[in-house]
């Protein structure tokens, strides 16, 4: 089993890391793989709403990040998604990177458990969590959770490393994270396959 783990900061040796290597550490204590995704600090183009990923199956925009990520999604089991916090609300970056992905590759995310996890200085981060998990709620995504919000505190790396609390929160979601992949592996193993989706389209405005 494999976990990749998407750094949506700017920096890729900044807070939002340390609280991913410590959801890494847990998974690693139970036996659960880790891919590091740093989304880098190159300029990203939103997405352009051209629909040309339903006739080539990526996305069209070649920056080298969104393709790579869903390249990268087709080989994992789950997946944590952090981000910085910026005017209580995730990077921009990484909603770019997550709206083309989930568009235009959705279905090698679907059906995997995810995470968001946050840091902040002081605030902002619950607004910050709600805007990550409605990607994998409309996205048939099983949303782990931890015994606390799922946020860090701290302006530099090293504040971060001193949240007790916060790193634990985030090593429970590691340890979550692992348990739900063990169960659905179990399930896999005794014939218990995932439901399939149907879906619907209706306008409000006849």
């Amino acid at each position: 089993m494999n976990v990749l783990l998407v750094n949506g900061s700017s920096r890729s040796n900044g807070c939002t890391d340390v609280a991913l290597r410590e959801v890494a550490r847990a998974l690693h204590e139970e036996g659960v793989e880790t891919t590091f995704f740093f989304i880098g600090n190159k300029p990203l183009s939103d997405c352009i709403a051209c629909n040309k990923c339903n006739e080539l199956g990526r996305c069209i925009l070649e920056d080298g990040v969104v393709n790579e990520l869903v390249e990268q999604a087709k080989h994992a089991d789950g997946f944590v998604f952090g981000s910085p916090v910026y005017y209580a609300h995730p990077s921009a970056r990484l909603l770019t990177v997550l709206d083309r992905a989930f568009y235009s590759g959705g279905e090698h995310l679907a059906y995997k458990p995810a995470a968001a996890v946050l840091s902040a200085r002081r605030a902002g981060q619950v607004a910050s969590m709600d805007v990550l998990n409605k990607y994998f709620t409309i996205n048939h995504m099983p949303v782990v959770s931890s015994n606390y919000w799922n946020h860090v505190y701290g302006a530099q790396a090293d504040e971060v490393a001193t949240d007790e609390e916060g790193l634990l929160t985030m090593y429970n979601i590691g340890k979550n994270m692992a348990w739900l992949l063990q169960c659905i592996e179990l399930g896999k193993a005794h014939g218990l396959p995932h439901p399939e989706g149907r879906k619907v389209f209706t306008n409000f405005v006849r």
